[in-house]
């Protein structure tokens, strides 16, 4: 609601730039035909993800890899990690943070183990996993069209080393601060929930109380719908790569599902599957940014961001968008700072900075949030103060790697 409420706020601002003539309404043309098809996207992969959900897919991955894990704490971490780079880069950040957290949180509980590890695991790497694809990210579609709608295998060319050391720097992160939880064994018949043992951390965590998304999804005895949403994934996973306008792939897949649940399990079909405050927020945010950039904040941010392509210059414009996505958000700072990035390499750098930083301010990312909230409903508390003072470790360690890793792709022509 509040996110809706501020989406409303937004909108009404931005209406008032067009109606005050200080937005041109041609601009307002160019910006809709930018971002419906985007919008359109991710309202698709809402509704996707939501019912692949219901379906009880997530749930029965993650009895997997409970099985996987052998009994290894270790081993199940890797797996559940391995679960949210695949979930972030394909299905999106979003994704990540709204459906695998329960997951995630889910597991380390049957299994007897600190949720904390796990937890971290899914939030950072939901934000720096998103760095690969195109549809990872709304930040990377806008991207992709400012680059000239280049295609996937191009944009994950140009995209590739940087997010493997996105990836990589969080968890040697995890592992070493959490190495005495990480080398735990657990029970491989774990199945009811237990409750994890106190971390020792600067970021305390507790669960207490029933948890109110723990449950079996009402539809997981469904094969049937079960066993199409797998179907589904499995098809929507390569057709979202393969060069065609992402958008027709995901409506596709929506109106597959949609039809499966209204033969099968028509309650499960709501209006709320639809993410209307999301829509609301990012219409607004679009509006008033587009607003900004007119009015010439762009060219204010400029001079932070300077220009070039040498490493420092590339690490310059990074955390020139990682500090401005956690002062506001990150969808914004790359909105402000795209006009910036002139060559597909700064283009690069600057989500790096946007998509790798955001991970200090609980603002800095929608996908923070939504996750944050998640763990609410799953009585897990995270002390925002301790989340900070990781942030501020692992981000600039992840944005300086990831740019030196650019760099180096770059200076040996692996960027395409």
């Amino acid at each position: 609601m509040r996110l809706a409420i501020f989406g409303l706020v937004l909108l009404v601002a931005g209406g008032v730039t067009v109606a005050a003539g200080i937005l041109p309404w041609h601009e307002v043309a160019v910006l809709v035909d930018r971002v419906a098809p985007i919008l359109g996207f991710v309202v698709a992969m809402t509704v996707v993800t939501e019912l692949v959900s219901e379906a009880g897919a997530f749930e029965w991955i993650a009895r997997r890899l409970g099985r996987w894990g052998r009994g290894s704490s270790v081993l199940l971490w890797l797996l559940l990690a391995f679960f949210a780079a695949v979930s972030t880069i394909f299905l999106s950040l979003d994704t990540t943070a709204v459906l695998l957290t329960p997951v995630v949180v889910t597991v380390a509980k049957q299994a007897g183990l600190p949720v904390l590890p796990f937890a971290l695991t899914t939030v950072w790497l939901a934000n720096t996993a998103s760095l690969l694809l195109p549809v990872s990210n709304l930040t990377n579609l806008l991207a992709q069209h400012h680059l000239g709608s280049i295609s996937p295998a191009q944009f994950a060319q140009l995209m590739w080393a940087p997010s493997l050391a996105a990836v990589l720097v969080p968890m040697a992160f995890i592992a070493v601060v959490f190495r005495r939880d990480l080398r735990r064994a657990y029970p491989r018949n774990a199945s009811a929930p237990a409750t994890p043992g106190p971390s020792k951390t600067i970021v305390p965590s507790k669960a207490t109380g029933p948890s109110k998304t723990t449950g079996p999804s009402k539809a997981a005895g469904d094969r049937v719908l079960l066993s199409v949403s797998a179907v589904v994934l499995v098809l929507l996973l390569p057709a979202l790569v393969s060069g065609t306008a992402i958008w027709i792939p995901a409506t596709t897949a929506a109106a597959v599902l949609l039809v499966t649940f209204a033969v099968r399990r028509p309650k499960a079909l709501k209006v709320a599957l639809v993410p209307w405050s999301l829509l609301l927020f990012t219409c607004g945010l679009f509006l008033v940014v587009e607003a900004a950039q007119y009015l010439g904040a762009s060219s204010l941010l400029g001079e932070a961001a300077g220009q070039g392509e040498g490493f420092p210059d590339l690490l310059r414009l990074a955390l020139t968008g990682a500090l401005g996505a956690n002062v506001v958000n990150n969808l914004p700072a790359y909105l402000l700072a795209e006009p910036l990035a002139e060559s597909p390499l700064r283009m690069a750098a600057l989500l790096v900075g946007v998509n790798a930083g955001p991970l200090v301010a609980p603002w800095a990312s929608l996908a923070t949030l939504l996750w944050h909230d998640r763990l609410k409903r799953m009585n897990v508390l995270i002390a925002w103060k301790g989340y900070a003072v990781f942030g501020l470790i692992v981000a600039p360690l992840t944005i300086l790697t990831a740019i030196a890793c650019l760099s180096l792709a770059a200076a040996a022509g692996l960027t395409g």
